[in-house]
């Protein structure tokens, strides 16, 4: 079974992540099959990209986003737009309203000191 989860990337207390499809046997940072996007907790607000594209293409496939990840898609409205894909929604229109969402997400390239 294919899982959507994190595998940390980042030096040793400042992780960062990587948003992947693996394999649910595949150790976390271990083997996975596509890159889906990028997730780092530490910047203010919090750095987000996903392509939603191949996120909606694995899971046409049954891929099953863990917790942590699901939680992080429901943030950035991805799950809603998957609900939206599956009633039967054009897929251009959603790829251009996560666009939109995408680009108006506030980026910052300052990390947090915690």
């Amino acid at each position: 079974m294919v899982r959507i989860r994190f595998r940390r990337v980042g030096l040793k207390g400042q992780p960062s992540y990587r948003i992947v499809a693996a394999d649910k046997e595949s150790p976390r940072d271990g083997r996975f099959l596509e890159i889906l996007g990028f997730y780092n907790p530490r910047t203010k607000p919090t750095t987000l990209k996903v392509k939603e594209d191949r996120v909606f293409h694995w899971m046409e496939h049954g891929a099953k986003p863990t917790e942590s990840v699901e939680q992080v898609f429901k943030s950035a409205g991805v799950l809603d737009r998957w609900v939206r894909y599956k009633k039967g929604e054009d897929k251009e229109i959603l790829m251009k309203e996560a666009a939109e969402a995408e680009a108006g997400r506030n980026t910052s390239d300052k990390t947090r000191h915690d």
